[in-house]
């Protein structure tokens, strides 16, 4: 695949921006080489900047479930535009995205629009700290809820501990007030709260992760954090920035009947546009101000193109058979490339729900960070490459997940599942 375009801006983005990238992942260091500069994108395909036409299962990592431009959100945003960009003013728009998260996600009865994932998981923690008058945090390794001070950290040296800064710049204290234990393991949740309980304002995991691999919740697990947290009076918070809409209409919690008591949102809802949301029983949020003591506030909140976005993607979610699709088409894919790995004799370990998955190079279950850990990560690099080199891009790491759009058929699996046959028997 020629890439001398993308070389060229790859030098002149190193002279400007740190590392060349203004996120971490799109330097592409967990699979070396030179990142490509995308020009374009049409339904399930990219093109960049040298002319090549390129398969996307990144697809933004993740809010593009309908694909790039899909013409409902194009419009939309256009008319949108058109009106004004920004007001700091309350619009009706606001009101509209808000009915329709509420009309599916079962947790989410009052609804704060923000403008990112991670604005919504740190607001999220304020106001379980305020709603509770408690301080400490539990997070699960490998899970990811943005670059929030008190959430980048890891594990100490035993099973359940404080937590550790994992970033330069996180003062020791922040991370203090963050107790960390093992995803799917009920046992190590039930010793933190028995010996922390009464200091825990929350627990805040994805449930199903995606920055991690992605990885599935096993029977009870999810159910069983529930009934601890109620047991301790600390709130459950279900980061479904990643799984809202994706892996069920209502995500996660819709998907296993676990109904947390707060939920974050983010990627789908915003159709591609920066936007987040938080919420819960009109109890907890009606401590956010103005109503209560806890403050967030955001002067770009709920702003008219995200909104459009929004509204625009969650109602082509809305028809009927338009999720259930996505989840069948993602089930020919990976037992597609299940088929190709045993022809290939290369152990692989797939998970998927909705329209997200994962493959891990790994021969055994992946249930935790640990296991995923485990995984052959230069293979993936090797897997990574010689896909993107037959026009298919998967992302840049072996610990995140792929996605589908509804634009997303036939023509893309089949083309997909060809290279990964040429792909396999040069691992």
């Amino acid at each position: 695949m020629n890439q001398t375009n993308s070389k060229q801006l790859w030098a002149e983005a190193n002279n400007l921006l740190v590392g060349g990238v203004n996120s971490p992942v799109r330097a592409f260091k967990g699979v070396g080489g030179t990142p490509f500069f995308v020009k374009s994108g049409s339904g399930a395909r990219i093109t960049d900047v040298d002319g090549n036409e390129i398969i996307d299962y990144v697809l933004s990592w993740g809010p593009l479930v309908l694909g790039h431009a899909h013409p409902a959100v194009v419009e939309a945003v256009s008319d949108a535009l058109r009106r004004g960009a920004s007001f700091g003013i309350p619009t009706e728009a606001e009101i509209r995205l808000a009915e329709r998260i509420v009309r599916h996600v079962p947790s989410m009865r009052k609804v704060r629009l923000v403008n990112s994932g991670t604005e919504a998981t740190m607001s999220a923690i304020r106001l379980a700290r305020g709603y509770t008058s408690r301080d400490l945090v539990v997070k699960v390794e490998g899970c990811y809820h943005g670059h929030v001070d008190s959430l980048l950290v890891k594990a100490g040296s035993g099973l359940t501990t404080f937590g550790v800064p994992t970033s330069p710049g996180v003062p020791g204290p922040y991370a203090k007030c963050t107790l960390t234990m093992p995803y799917n393991d009920l046992d190590a949740a039930r010793a933190l709260f028995q010996e922390h309980g009464a200091r825990i304002a929350c627990l805040i995991l994805e449930p199903v992760p995606g920055n991690m691999g992605m990885i599935l919740p096993q029977p009870g697990y999810l159910e069983g954090l529930r009934d601890i947290t109620r047991e301790y009076g600390a709130l459950l918070i279900f980061d479904e920035v990643m799984s809202g809409f994706r892996v069920a209409l209502g995500g996660a919690q819709a998907r296993y009947g676990v109904v947390p008591d707060l939920t974050t949102l983010g990627k789908v809802i915003g159709g591609g546009l920066p936007v987040g949301a938080y919420g819960g029983p009109a109890e907890i949020m009606n401590n956010l101000s103005p109503e209560g003591p806890v403050y967030q506030a955001g002067t770009l909140s709920g702003n008219p193109l995200a909104t459009a976005a929004g509204l625009a993607t969650l109602a082509a979610l809305e028809a009927e058979g338009v999720v259930d699709a996505m989840e069948k088409k993602m089930a020919v894919l990976a037992e597609g490339f299940g088929d190709i790995a045993r022809e290939a004799g290369i152990p692989i370990f797939q998970s998927r729900a909705g329209s997200m998955a994962c493959m891990f190079f790994h021969d055994g279950p992946v249930r935790n960070y640990a296991d995923a850990l485990q995984s052959d990560t230069k293979r993936y690099a090797k897997f990574f490459w010689g896909m993107l080199e037959r026009g298919v891009y998967f992302a840049p790491s072996q610990f995140e997940t792929f996605f589908f759009s509804t634009a997303h058929g036939a023509p893309e699996i089949d083309q997909t599942l060809e290279a990964a046959r040429d792909v396999f028997k040069t691992l």
